[in-house]
C-alpha cells in the first residue's frame, strides 16, 4: 500500500510562521480593563496621561506597560490614642471610607506609586495626626461619649481629610468614631462618681418617701381634729338647743299655773286606774288637793 505524498502550500506555511511571530504583538494591542479598576499606561517608564477605564481598548501601543488602580470604595480602620486638655489620652477607634480618583492615577502613580503607598504615604499619617489634632479642642476625656463631641470630632476630622489628601488623589467620603475607650484611672473615677449619684438619688427618695408619709400622718390628724371640732360644735350646739328649749318651757310654766294643775290632773286620774297605786296628798286643806305637789296655792 503506497502512501500519498502531503503538499502544503508554500503561502499557507508563510501565514503560520507570520502569526506566529505577530499574534503576541497583536494581543498586546487589545487592552482590557476589568469593574472597578483604572489602568495607567508607561512607555519604557514615562507615564502617559491618557487611562484606561472598564472595558475594550483596541488599539492600544503593544509597547506600552500597564498597572491597574482599584479605584471601589474601601474603608480604612484606625486606633488611635487621643489626647484631651485634660492631659488625658483616649483610645479611639476610627474608620474612613474613600477611594482613589481614577482622574488622578497617573499622577498617584509617578508621585506616589500604588494602592498601597497611598494608604501608607497619605492615608494613615493624614488620619492619625488630623484625629490627634481634633482631640486637642475637647476639654476633657469623658466628653467623648457626648454625641456632641462626636459629631464635632467626626465633621472637623472629614473636613481636613478632604482637603489633605484631595490633591493627592484620595477621595474621603465619610468618618466614623467606632468605638472610645477612656483611660482606666478615669473609668474608675466615673464609676466612683456613678455610684455616689446613684447613693443620692437613692436618699432623695428615701426622703421624699418619708415626707410624704409625714404629709400623709399630718392629713389625717388634721382630718381627725376636724373631725373632732364638728363633733364638739355639734354637741355644742344641742346643748345650747336644749338650754334653750328648758329655758323656753321654764319661763311659759311661769307665766301659766293652769297648765301645771292640768298635768296634775292628767296624772292622778292615770293613778287612779291601777288598783295598787295609794295618792299622798300635800296640803288636804286645799280646796282641790293634788297628789304629790302643792298646786292650789299661789305664792305671796
Amino acid at each position: 500500500m503506497s502512501k500519498k505524498e502531503v503538499q502544503v502550500s508554500p503561502v499557507l506555511i508563510g501565514l503560520v510562521v507570520l502569526f506566529i511571530l505577530i499574534g503576541p504583538v497583536l494581543l498586546r494591542c487589545i487592552k482590557t480593563v476589568d469593574p472597578g479598576y483604572v489602568s495607567v499606561a508607561t512607555f519604557f517608564g514615562e507615564v502617559q496621561k491618557e487611562s484606561y477605564g472598564p472595558g475594550l481598548h483596541f488599539p492600544v501601543n503593544p509597547l506600552l506597560s500597564f498597572t491597574e488602580f482599584d479605584v471601589r470604595n474601601k474603608e480604612h480602620k484606625e486606633r488611635i490614642g487621643v489626647p484631651s486638655q485634660d492631659q488625658l489620652t483616649t483610645e479611639i477607634d476610627v474608620s474612613v471610607k474613600y477611594h482613589i480618583d481614577g482622574a488622578m492615577v497617573g499622577r498617584i502613580l509617578e508621585e506616589t506609586g500604588l494602592a498601597e503607598q497611598v494608604l501608607s504615604v497619605h492615608i494613615t499619617p493624614a488620619v492619625r495626626s488630623i484625629v490627634r489634632e481634633q482631640g486637642k479642642s475637647i476639654a476633657r476625656a469623658e466628653d467623648f461619649f457626648q454625641e456632641q463631641t462626636q459629631e464635632q470630632l467626626q465633621s472637623g476630622v472629614l473636613t481636613q481629610l478632604i482637603d489633605s489628601l484631595g490633591d493627592k488623589g484620595v477621595v474621603v467620603e465619610q468618618v466614623l468614631i467606632r468605638d472610645i475607650d477612656l483611660p482606666k484611672n478615669l473609668i474608675q473615677q466615673i464609676e466612683r462618681k456613678k455610684e455616689a449619684e446613684q447613693e443620692v438619688e437613692r436618699q432623695k427618695a428615701e426622703l421624699e418617701k418619708f415626707r410624704t408619709q409625714q404629709e400623709q400622718k399630718v392629713a389625717e390628724a388634721e382630718a381627725k381634729l376636724d373631725a373632732a371640732q364638728k363633733e364638739a360644735d355639734t354637741i355644742r350646739l344641742l346643748a345650747e338647743a336644749k338650754a334653750y328649749e328648758i329655758e323656753t318651757l321654764t319661763a311659759a310654766l311661769a307665766n301659766a299655773p293652769g297648765y301645771i294643775q292640768l298635768q296634775a290632773l292628767d296624772a292622778l286620774q292615770a293613778i287612779s286606774q291601777d288598783p295598787a297605786a295609794k295618792l299622798y296628798f300635800m296640803n288636804g286643806d286645799a280646796p282641790m288637793p293634788l297628789p304629790l305637789m302643792n298646786m292650789g296655792l299661789e305664792d305671796k
